[in-house]
């Protein structure tokens, strides 16, 4: 599986992870069959609510699912009907996110429940709610 955790550095598998996909400064990307690892600056992260298009510069790397601390409703929508998963998870970094997905941990986004804008709003914690408050 193509993988895409949006980061808060480049360290690759010990990034910390960024507390939404399309404002965090670095995406790692792994792909959890050959564990390849790469990261690549989000050109887009400085943006007004609601204009991010992190996809428009992920698309070329064919990701199957975005796992995050945090998503707006659009972007889940958005990456669902492209065919990405969307996946939540409260670790702290790169490998505790892979190492959740491995174990089933990680649960799909409910669009319902994602966030509805950069100051949060309303979620639900562990029920596949889509917002970080950490």
């Amino acid at each position: 599986m193509r993988v895409c955790v949006p980061t808060k550095n480049d360290a690759g598998m010990d990034a910390f992870i960024h507390e939404h996909f399309g404002s965090a400064p670095f995406f790692t990307l792994i792909d959890t069959d050959t564990e390849e690892v790469k990261v690549i600056g989000n050109s887009n992260s400085h943006h007004s609510h609601g204009t991010c298009h992190p996809m428009s510069q992920l698309s070329k790397f064919k990701i199957d699912a975005v796992v995050c601390r945090g998503m707006g409703r659009r972007a889940v929508d958005r990456l669902n009907a492209d065919g990405v998963k969307t996946l939540i998870s409260d670790a702290t970094n790169v490998r505790g996110a892979v190492g959740q997905i491995a174990d089933g941990v990680a649960e799909e986004i409910n669009p319902s429940k994602a966030c509805h804008g950069h100051g949060h709003g309303e979620h639900s914690e562990n029920s596949g709610g889509g917002c970080d408050h950490g």
